[in-house]
């Protein structure tokens, strides 16, 4: 069902995924050769990895949205997006380090925050398991 808490934590991990294709995680003084430097920024679409783990996080988030009928598929899925999400931190965290200078910029929380929407998500999809199990054993 589309009107589940965990639908809503679902559809903003997917949003703040497809939000860091537009904006910077990093932006600073890149040097290019003995030229000197020029000024650059980390998005999604800096390196070939990270722009295809974004996709895979936005995709999969919005067919995971419509797959509330197997619970149990829901939650190893958002799980193994929380994990795809934390490698693209890193991944992001290493593309930084090619910069002379730079900063962390305010969007960079979007990639943070969505493994813990996430993680708000499994959590949702479990007590919602844990009340249907204690329906069944009603009847």
């Amino acid at each position: 069902m589309l009107q589940r808490i965990q639908s809503v934590w679902i559809l903003l991990a997917a949003i703040c995924a497809a939000l860091t294709f537009k904006f910077s995680f990093y932006s600073g003084n890149k040097a290019v050769d003995v030229t000197g430097h020029r000024f650059a920024s980390v998005t999604a679409t800096t390196s070939v990895l990270i722009l295809l783990i974004t996709v895979i996080i936005t995709a999969g988030a919005l067919i995971n949205i419509f797959n509330y009928k197997n619970r149990r598929r829901q939650i190893w899925i958002n799980i193994g997006l929380a994990v795809l999400a934390l490698l693209n931190i890193f991944l992001y965290n290493k593309e930084t380090q090619s910069f002379t200078e730079g900063k962390y910029d305010l969007t960079a929380v979007l990639s943070f925050v969505i493994p813990i929407f996430l993680i708000l998500a499994v959590r949702g999809i479990m007590k919602d398991d844990k009340l249907v199990k204690s329906a069944d054993r009603l009847r």
